[in-house]
Formats: C-alpha cells, sequence, structure tokens
C-alpha cells in the first residue's frame, strides 16, 4: 500500500493513468462495436450473457498479459523478413486481426445487404453462431487490442498498477456500455450498417500497421466522429419525419 501511494503521489503517474485510461476506454468502443455486432446475432436470450462472459475473459486475458510485460515488449523484436521489410510478432498479430476484421466486417455487410434465409451469403452454408463461437471471435480481437494497447502502455509507464487501474476501468466502462449500445445498434438497421464501416476502417488500419504503414489516429477518429455525427442527424430527421406523419395520421 506504501509503495502504491508513493506511485500515486507524482502527478506525472496521474497523468499517465488519466492517459491510459481514456486509450483504453477508446479501444474498448472498437471492441463494443464488434461484440454488439456478434452477440446480436445470438438468440435474445443469449446475448447478455455472451457478452458478459466475453468482457470478462477479455479482462483476465489482459490482466495477464500484464504480468509477461517483458514477453509482451520483445514481440517488437523482428522475427521475419519478407522483401527487404522486417516483421515481429506484433504485426504479424496485427496483420492477421487487421485481415480477420475485414474478413467478418465485409461478411456481416453482404448479409445485411442481400440477406439469404437459406444460409450464408459467402459460404452458401447454413450458419448459426453459438454462444461459444461469438466469445472466440470477440476474445480473437480483443488480444490484437490488447496487445497493441499494452505495448503503447510500457511506453507510457513503467508502473504495472498503473496499466492495472487504466484495464479494470476501461473494461468496467464496457460491462456497464456493452447492453445499451447492443440495443441502440440492434434497434438502428442504418447504425449497424454505419459500425461495420467503422469496422472496416479498423481492420484496414491495423493492417497497414501491421505493415510499418502509419495512418495517424487521430485522421481515423475524426472520420468516424464525424460519420457518427451525420448518420445522428438523419435519425433525428426520420425520428421528426415519423412524429409528423404521426399526428396528421
Amino acid at each position: 500500500m506504501d509503495a502504491f501511494l508513493q506511485i500515486m503521489s507524482d502527478p506525472a503517474n496521474w497523468a499517465a493513468l488519466a492517459t491510459l485510461v481514456v486509450m483504453e476506454v477508446v479501444l474498448g468502443i472498437d471492441n463494443l462495436l464488434f461484440i454488439s455486432i456478434i452477440t446480436n446475432k445470438l438468440p435474445e436470450g443469449q446475448r447478455a450473457r455472451a457478452r458478459n462472459i466475453g468482457i470478462g475473459m477479455a479482462l483476465v486475458m489482459r490482466l495477464g498479459l500484464l504480468t509477461i510485460i517483458a514477453w509482451i515488449v520483445s514481440l517488437t523484436q523482428p522475427v521475419l523478413e519478407l522483401f527487404g521489410t522486417a516483421f515481429s510478432w506484433k504485426d504479424l498479430i496485427l496483420i492477421a486481426g487487421g485481415i480477420f476484421l475485414i474478413w467478418k466486417a465485409t461478411k456481416e455487410i453482404h448479409h445485411h445487404v442481400d440477406p439469404d434465409p437459406e444460409g450464408d451469403v459467402l459460404t452458401g452454408k447454413t450458419v448459426t453462431l453459438t454462444v461459444g463461437a461469438a466469445i472466440t471471435q470477440i476474445l480473437i480481437l480483443d488480444l490484437v487490442f490488447s496487445i497493441d494497447s499494452i505495448i503503447t502502455a510500457v511506453g507510457m509507464t513503467e508502473h504495472v498498477i498503473i496499466m492495472v487501474i487504466a484495464v479494470i476501468f476501461a473494461v468496467a466502462c464496457m460491462l456497464i456500455a456493452a447492453a445499451p449500445l447492443s440495443a441502440f445498434v440492434n434497434s438502428n438497421p442504418t447504425v449497424v450498417m454505419l459500425a461495420l464501416g467503422f469496422l472496416l476502417v479498423i481492420g484496414t488500419t491495423l493492417l497497414a500497421e501491421g505493415f510499418h504503414v502509419k495512418i495517424p489516429k487521430g485522421y481515423i477518429y475524426s472520420a468516424m466522429a464525424f460519420a457518427a455525427l451525420i448518420e445522428g442527424l438523419n435519425m433525428l430527421a426520420r425520428r421528426r419525419k415519423a412524429r409528423i406523419a404521426a399526428a396528421k395520421g
């Protein structure tokens, strides 16, 4: 306890904690979009269970990764070279995660644009999502976001306790926001398409980072915020028109 109080007596550590909390919450929003789209395909009675288990296991995984920070940091060392470009394990994980996210978002967009009740539009087979499959998909992407955020966190502070506090706070926010966000996404079809577009952008960004192409995060989040603002205005316009039509009827 004395060591913790000594660490938190430094204003620089409070600044690092605040920055890490914001970063983890922002990454958590990305995760929640993915979680909402995945779990909304489950029967309604299983959605909350899948969300809570997936987010809970994500917390355990992130805290576990924090206990092996030395190994996490070593993931930035080159392990493979192709065409004159060196790739680390972190790069390979980002590439795999980006490809998975692009594939998943594209598949969902196909399903919403051209729904086929007889089977999956890309595979031609009937697919029934289970709770286990949903949780697995959630953990795959959370692994990518976790490694990326922890490596960034190591560069911001050397105190593990600060990282732990930031992770727990962010996951708590995810648990609180998961159900309302999922319900909102499920009840607004146009928001689902917008969220899938966001996932495509995030997947492309992860893929680019894996190939050492840096895309400023500010540009990405500014574009996403602008798109969300336009969608919000469209929703307000639709609701206003619906109220006017109902009043006339």
